[in-house]
């Protein structure tokens, strides 16, 4: 199923109504074992420094209707010369700015925010990682027509076909530029440096900002 039938199936169901890790050390957030039992949790899964804003707009419309807690999620793949509890400061550098810039948007609108990060061999291995480890009510994917970057059409219909949660994928416009991101434009390419950097890094043994959960 190609990127563009998955999309045109998730609209649908929209349509008629059709329409589970890793935690961040700052800001004291508590291991999901210590939290009390939340409401509605809108996951916002990403790969890289930037979304779409339209993503973003739509996942902000659902939280507030719902009264949902937001969780962005970094997906960041571990090279498989790495054991998965490896570090990754390189591509936390990439991710946690947005996760900031996520949260500060959120809160200035009222709508809390629980972010964490997720590693994998792969991006799906990530995601696939956190959503057993918990509870959501609904996912929200931008979608991109790149095969190299962020999630694969393979991704997509894995997340229609697998996830017990209702799943919302949205591919903005070809002439639709709109992002939220911390920083400025950054090349995809810069993500693959950031994994290479990430394994130079570990193979000296210098110390990093994330660590896996046990597989």
């Amino acid at each position: 199923m190609s990127i563009s039938a998955v999309i045109v199936v998730v609209i649908a169901a929209v349509a008629s109504g059709a329409a589970a890790g890793y935690r961040l050390a700052p800001r004291g957030r508590r291991p999901a074992r210590e939290r009390p039992p939340a409401g509605r949790r809108i996951l916002l899964p990403f790969t890289g420094p930037e979304i779409s804003r339209r993503a973003f707009e739509a996942t902000v419309r659902l939280a507030k209707a719902e009264g949902a807690t937001i969780v962005p999620a970094f997906l960041a793949r571990v090279p498989r010369y790495l054991p998965l509890d490896s570090p990754l400061p390189t591509q936390c550098s990439y991710g946690m700015p947005l996760i900031e810039a996520i949260e500060q948007q959120a809160a200035a609108q009222g709508i809390p925010v629980d972010a964490r990060t997720a590693t994998g061999r792969t991006y799906r291995d990530a995601l696939r990682r956190l959503l057993e480890q918990e509870r959501f009510d609904r996912v929200i994917v931008s979608a991109n027509d790149s095969r190299r970057t962020g999630l694969s059409g393979g991704d997509l219909e894995w997340l229609l076909e697998r996830v017990p949660a209702e799943v919302l994928i949205l591919r903005p416009a070809p002439d639709d530029f709109e992002r939220v991101s911390a920083a400025g434009p950054t090349r995809h390419s810069d993500l693959a440096e950031a994994d290479a950097g990430d394994g130079r890094a570990a193979a000296r043994g210098e110390p990093g900002t994330l660590v896996a959960a046990p597989s």
